[in-house]
């Protein structure tokens, strides 16, 4: 059961660290942890054994394949940050009053932290003037492009 433990574990791990590796050594854990169960291992150096060999097949084959699925685009160091100039001169919806120049709106059915130096009270509609990542730039009237 220890063995089938530290698998999950491992394998839990990897969504903290996305190497693509605790995944493979926490399934040869597993594997050591059902090989047990069943009586069909027992000694130490078996077990070790089977886990280094599964883990590494496991890893030496199949990393290439999911590591593809799992790594998400990075900009390189002389790249620009995306701006998602898409959304300025988009109509928003207030959501939350504006208080200390931060509000909520809705964009497209989805809500986001917004700043504007308007007092924008729930309900009426404000222009996105600037996206800034995870943040709109909002203003009560719309500004020219």
């Amino acid at each position: 059961m220890i063995w089938i433990i530290i698998g999950v574990v491992l394998i839990l791990t990897e969504l903290l660290a996305t190497s693509i590796v605790a995944v493979f050594l926490g399934v040869g854990a597993i594997v050591v942890g059902i090989l047990l169960h069943f009586g069909l291992i027992e000694s130490a150096s078996a077990q070790y054994t089977i886990f280094g060999l599964v883990s590494l097949l496991l890893l030496f084959t199949a990393r290439g394949r999911f590591k593809r699925w799992f790594v998400g685009y990075t900009a390189d160091t002389n790249e620009q940050p995306s701006t998602l100039s898409q959304d300025i001169g988009d109509r928003v919806t207030v959501l939350v009053d504006f208080q200390q120049g931060q509000g909520r709106v809705l964009l497209n059915g989805v809500q986001w932290d917004a700043h504007s130096t308007d007092e924008l009270k729930a309900g009426e509609l404000a222009w996105v003037t600037a996206n800034q990542g995870i943040h709109l730039q909002v203003a009560r009237e719309k500004h020219p492009q």
